[in-house]
């Protein structure tokens, strides 16, 4: 190939489409707009996704793709597990021991009758009880 021929290849162009230039070229009267109606009219615009009045397909199908990235803690009643009341200290780790939590659960949160009084206990951060935030 030359580096003097700067042409498209045979083939892959095309005329421009000229509409409303009279009845020789196929796309007079009309302009490719059919016979009446709304969209035959200038300044004819429909939302997008419009089907016509039918529910359209983006609100036929469930939303989908939102994750929160608020963490949420792990709750535990301590009236129905009482093992938690009687540790010297409330930490993460020690709540492991005594209740089967899972590893991704890095919050924790003490609700039930009594919860506030353990307040004084809580060493750690990452454990609230009812009332706190």
């Amino acid at each position: 190939m030359s580096l003097h021929n700067l042409q498209p290849a045979p083939g892959s162009t095309h005329k421009r489409k000229r509409v409303g230039r009279g009845p020789g070229s196929g796309m007079g009267k009309t302009a490719t707009r059919g016979q009446k109606g709304q969209a035959s009219r200038s300044g004819h615009k429909e939302k997008r996704g419009f089907e016509g009045g039918q529910q359209p397909l983006q609100r036929r199908l469930p939303k989908v793709g939102f994750t929160s990235k608020r963490v949420k803690p792990y709750v535990i009643n301590i009236t129905k597990n009482s093992a938690i009341c009687e540790l010297s200290e409330i930490t993460v780790e020690n709540i492991k021991k005594v209740h089967n939590i899972k590893k991704k659960f890095t919050k924790i949160k003490l609700v039930g009758t009594g919860a506030k009084d353990l307040a004084s206990k809580i060493k750690d951060d990452n454990i609230t009880t009812s009332g706190q935030k």
